[in-house]
């Protein structure tokens, strides 16, 4: 599998199904059909649409389009990204709401590279944002970085993070989501022992896995089950000559995508054929559910092979985070050492890929935190989607996560610097 043809080959598949429903949407567009009304055409023109749209969102990374919100005095606050440091394999972005004077709540959230692109999270940082000074992390897609930037393992993922940490300084609140959470972990127990004064005031885990094997899942029985021999030689691929990244071993975007499909292919089926139903009868439009959903969904990144491949055998298979034998750059990182970051961990009831037990974890291996500053919220009835960007983030957790912050705030932060450039 691990050649760039097989790369291509993917690539091919799409951007011919892409062409077909563009074609398929113009000839059944043409003016002289409509002399005859044909529901066949119709249907046609609808199949069309849908499926051009469907694999032209495969290889587009979405925009942020974080609407304007009222401010306290009843004005519009325009929301801008800028970027704050700047790396090969990702950015820190912040999100700069005009016309603010007040101090907020300075929030650096951690987004997963598990597939999908930082915008995964649009809707958790909207409703941060009137709340909050709000930070994230921009992961690039593998394919687009070039073979001589290096490699990038979940090492380098959390040396990242001790950066950005550095740059915005000890009065910012950590909330890491999923896949991130072990990493943002190892992080700030990184700086307890290395540069202690630029730690986080808070930490917020969210259905992240710390332990994989105190809850089973598809996922953590998966990872049990396939050698890593098996994973590099059916998952890993070589970038094609398309992009900036060719010739750099990946697990690409698409393959990833066809593995979510898979695991619920009717679901999706029916939503596909319900889609093109529905611009047939003229009921569909551009910011329709089904479009809203898919858009972001369907936007898959490519890993670099060494992130993907240390994720299952250290944090699954191996269980460093979990043992608290995690090593960076030969050091070991001891999560005891934590003694003074406020530690919140959050899991939904009905979870299947981060299952409760899982995050919770994380408070056991916390031996030098006082109990006083460790919390654990389990939110009944949630999936994991729900826990950071659905009806129960908005309405219970949130609010939950904000009184935790304002429980652990400390003095007001001086402005972090600008434009920087990681290591």
């Amino acid at each position: 599998m691990r050649y760039m043809a097989t790369y291509d080959l993917m690539e091919t598949f799409r951007n011919t199904n892409q062409w077909l429903g563009a074609s398929a949407l113009a000839m059944a567009s043409y003016p002289a059909f409509s002399m005859f009304p044909n529901p066949t055409l119709e249907w046609m023109a609808a199949w069309g649409e849908v499926t051009e749209r469907t694999f032209s969102r495969m290889v587009m990374k979405p925009d942020w389009n974080i609407p304007p919100f009222v401010g306290a005095n009843g004005q519009d606050r325009l929301v801008t990204t800028e970027t704050v440091v700047e790396g090969d394999f990702g950015d820190l972005i912040h999100f700069r709401v005009q016309g603010r004077t007040d101090k907020k709540r300075r929030v650096l959230l951690v987004a997963p590279m598990s597939g999908h692109y930082a915008t995964l999270l649009r809707s958790t940082v909207i409703s941060l944002l009137p709340d909050c000074d709000v930070y994230i992390t921009d992961w690039h897609n593998a394919r687009d970085i070039p073979v001589s930037a290096g490699k990038f393992d979940i090492e380098d993922y959390t040396l990242y993070l001790v950066d950005y940490l550095r740059e915005l300084g000890p009065e910012t609140h950590v909330i890491a989501v999923c896949q991130p959470a072990p990493l943002a972990l190892a992080a700030t127990a990184y700086l307890a022992e290395e540069d202690p004064d630029a730690q986080p005031r808070s930490l917020t885990l969210i259905g992240g896995p710390i332990d994989p094997n105190a809850a089973a899942t598809d996922v953590t029985d998966f990872g049990r089950r396939v050698t890593m021999g098996q994973l590099e030689e059916s998952m890993i691929q070589r970038v094609g000559f398309k992009y900036k990244g060719v010739g750099r071993m990946v697990y690409p975007g698409l393959l990833q995508l066809a593995s979510f499909i898979s695991m619920n292919g009717e679901t999706h089926m029916d939503a596909f054929k319900n889609q093109i139903s529905r611009v047939m009868r003229d009921e569909a439009h551009e910011h329709d559910k089904h479009n809203k959903f898919y858009d972001e969904y369907l936007a898959v990144m490519d890993m670099t092979a060494e992130f993907y491949l240390s994720t299952v055998e250290r944090i699954f298979k191996a269980g460093e985070i979990a043992s608290n034998n995690f090593t960076v750059a030969g050091k070991k990182v001891d999560i005891g050492k934590i003694t003074t970051v406020a530690v919140k961990t959050v899991e939904g009831s009905e979870d299947d890929i981060s299952a409760p037990g899982q995050c919770v974890a994380a408070l056991d291996l916390l031996t030098g935190l006082p109990d006083s500053k460790k919390a654990n919220h389990v939110e009944e009835g949630a999936g994991h989607y729900g826990i950071f960007a659905g009806k129960s983030w908005r309405n219970n957790i949130r609010p939950l996560v904000l009184n935790f912050i304002d429980a652990n705030e400390g003095k007001p932060a001086a402005k972090p610097a600008k434009k920087t450039k990681a290591a």
